[in-house]
């Protein structure tokens, strides 16, 4: 069995934990990095203790945005498959020629899942289909 892990780089801690709450319900290893300088500073060192399957980063963050952030991932790391979340549609010219897969927010979980799962597979060689993210509602 092998867990694929996700680097989730997200400023807003809200929208990471519920990202990183659902990649988790779906079988995915995740770490996640409120600061875009410091998830470098570790793939820099080597201060990861899993290998780093894909990486899921926003767009804009204080500090560094996205795409410089994804520059220097690519100088690190050029073959890492990049997710890309943003609510700025028009970001997206910021990261051609880098590789990424680009989404807009806000972004259903499902399809959020479907992108990783294209760029990297299910959790493991024997993981179960995506379980569903919205539980029926019953009266």
């Amino acid at each position: 069995m092998h867990i694929k892990t996700i680097l989730l780089v997200d400023d807003n801690a809200v929208q990471a934990t519920v990202r990183q709450a659902i990649l988790k319900r779906n079988g995915y290893s995740v770490i996640a990095a409120l600061n875009p300088a410091r998830a470098l500073e570790q793939l820099r060192s080597g201060g990861f203790l899993n290998e780093i399957h894909l990486i899921i980063t926003d767009h804009i963050m204080p500090g560094m945005s996205g795409s410089v952030f994804v520059r220097e991932i690519r100088n690190l790391q050029p073959e890492i498959p990049v997710l890309v979340i943003s609510g700025l549609e028009e970001a997206s010219s910021e990261y051609e020629g880098l590789n990424v897969e680009f989404r807009v927010k806000p972004l259903h979980p499902q399809y959020m899942l479907e992108s990783i799962e294209s760029m990297i597979g299910l959790p493991d060689e024997t993981a179960a289909p995506l379980s569903p993210l919205i539980a029926p509602v019953t009266a």
